[in-house]
């Protein structure tokens, strides 16, 4: 799928559950992300991302920041800058993708259709993600309590039970801020078992972001192309 594979590209998260029962403990956890889900209207952060590629054993690291904000409950607006090791941008609005290239000064746009909802599966998975969402969409473990980049959290495991989703993701892990409800870090498996490892810091809940914080800065130059016409 080439929304997929870009998707990949440029930004290429224990007590058992049984059916109908959870812990006390895994309920104090989607308790908490209820409560931060419901209050989440946007955010802004840095992040850091390690990529696994798992055919040659080898890490590949990214960082950058990241501003999204939900502008009806199925509709975001958002804005990636990766800016190590290189600048790369990808800006979403509604179906609307739109990934620059400023070493080629080219950005490429594209409609994403009803491949929308794969990305928040890749970004939006706990920020403003509500308890009724995650259970709908994954089965839960709680892995435990673990300290990460200095915060306690909860660490928990979410396997998909869309068979769509499967064919890109197949787990996901959440280390869950036990003050904020919001994740801490997140851990992809990927088809091929390629993993991506995000851990954020300097995370701000609820700015005010106009809709020209989450645009694409281009020059008047640029060269644009256009996926799946």
């Amino acid at each position: 799928m080439r929304v997929h594979r870009l998707i990949v590209a440029i930004l290429a998260m224990p007590s058992a559950v049984f059916p109908g029962a959870a812990s006390p403990e895994l309920e104090a956890v989607l308790n908490r992300m209820d409560r931060a889900g419901a209050a989440f209207r946007s955010m802004s952060a840095s992040f850091e991302r390690v990529q696994h590629i798992a055919v040659i054993n080898e890490d590949n690291r990214d960082s950058g920041t990241m501003s999204l904000k939900r502008v009806k409950p199925r509709e975001m607006r958002m804005l990636v800058e990766l800016l190590q090791p290189d600048r790369k941008y990808l800006a979403v609005q509604g179906r609307k993708a739109e990934v620059y290239y400023p070493n080629m000064n080219t950005v490429q746009e594209m409609d994403l259709g009803k491949n929308h909802a794969l990305l928040d599966q890749f970004f939006l998975i706990g920020f403003g993600t509500t308890r009724a969402e995650l259970e709908a969409a994954y089965t839960i473990r709680l892995l435990g309590a673990e300290t990460v980049a200095e915060q306690k959290t909860s660490h928990l495991e979410l396997l998909p039970k869309s068979a769509e989703v499967l064919q890109h993701l197949k787990k996901m892990e959440l280390w869950v801020s036990d003050a904020t409800g919001y994740p801490v870090q997140q851990r992809f498996l990927l088809r091929g078992d390629d993993t991506w490892l995000v851990t954020y810091s300097k995370v701000n809940i609820n700015p005010d972001l106009p809709d020209s914080a989450l645009k694409l800065r281009l020059p008047k130059d640029v060269k644009r192309e256009y996926l799946q016409r």
